[in-house]
């Protein structure tokens, strides 16, 4: 799955961690332990899904070698290397910090028959198509675009008789997936209400800067009755921006999908919010992983991290 887009994850339970770079055996049959790269376990995302890898992991009768390259792209190389060249792990779960750094990492794994599952796409690692061995998980920010735009799309035919005044929040430049999600989200909001206006783009923000931004918006369009945008965060803001103004939001549609957010959609202040099942990705991603394992010369797959579109009826 992409980097940036884990930092979404809900932490769950589980062991310790191996420091990176340890010596010496993992303890247990190699043939039943993984080794697992994240970003850095100082990311708490990173730590929450290390975590949860080992549980889910433990229950399915695997040791988990975590390592932490923190945020070093060659410190992951170099781990890496030592757990797959020694033969210590029978597959790695990879999230890349500089997908290309681990060109060749890839193709000493395949010829010692140690598969791996990578962040990503094959053109993200300088590859050419699906490999022997090697399985790619991705978030779809098109599908995720797609399922945002309609779904606002739905709330102004329902709610506001197909017309609307949309205030659209985008994400910050260089936002993984930006261009693809956005896209996607303008043309489906178009394609399922016509009636649809954008009236003013601003850039989404923490909540405090959502709601100032959103707020003056809202004095240059004091028509504008929904609202588009890109994490939780800049949604809160959003609807504390409307409220504060006395005015009613009757469209919101976003990507994320906090407590706080799945309350709100709960109470009807939200209409939909598209939420990455993170969760189910670990789990999927760990079983294709473990299956490569038993054939490690099958070509991989290309993985893609499930999406909810989460509403008041669910």
């Amino acid at each position: 799955m992409a980097a940036t887009g884990l930092l979404g994850l809900v932490a769950a339970c589980g062991g310790g961690t191996q420091p990176a770079g340890a010596s010496g055996s993992a303890g247990g049959d190699a043939k039943k332990t993984i080794a697992f790269s994240p970003l850095a376990l100082k990311i708490p995302a990173m730590k929450g899904l290390s975590e949860g890898v080992q549980k889910y992991g433990s229950a399915k009768g695997y040791k988990i070698l975590v390592q932490d390259p923190n945020l070093d792209p060659q410190a992951q190389v170099t781990d890496l290397q030592s757990v797959i060249e020694s033969g210590r792990a029978a597959g790695a779960w990879v999230i890349a910090v500089q997908p290309s750094a681990l060109k060749d990492l890839v193709k000493t794994a395949q010829k010692k028959h140690i598969p791996l599952l990578l962040n990503g796409a094959p053109e993200d690692y300088g590859l050419s198509g699906m490999q022997a061995g090697v399985t790619f998980d991705e978030i779809d920010y098109t599908a995720l675009g797609k399922a945002k735009g309609e779904a606002l799309g739905r709330c102004v035919n329902e709610k506001l008789g197909g017309k609307a005044k949309v205030i659209w929040m985008t994400a910050a430049a260089g936002s993984a997936g930006k261009a693809e999600t956005e896209k996607a989200e303008k043309a489906a909001l178009k394609a399922t209400a016509p009636g649809a206006e954008i009236v003013t783009e601003i850039v989404g923000n923490d909540r405090a800067k959502a709601q100032t931004d959103v707020g003056n918006a809202l004095q240059g369009n004091p028509k504008a009755d929904a609202v588009l945008a890109p994490n939780d965060e800049s949604t809160l803001g959003a609807v504390g921006a409307f409220a504060a103004a006395g005015k009613k939001l009757s469209c919101v549609a976003e990507s994320g999908g906090n407590d706080e957010v799945l309350k709100d959609v709960k109470a009807g202040k939200i209409y939909a919010s598209v939420s990455l099942q993170f969760q189910a990705d670990m789990a999927q991603s760990f079983d294709k992983l473990t299956a490569m394992i038993a054939d490690p010369t099958k070509t991989g797959e290309q993985l893609t991290v499930p999406q909810k579109v989460i509403t008041a009826k669910d």
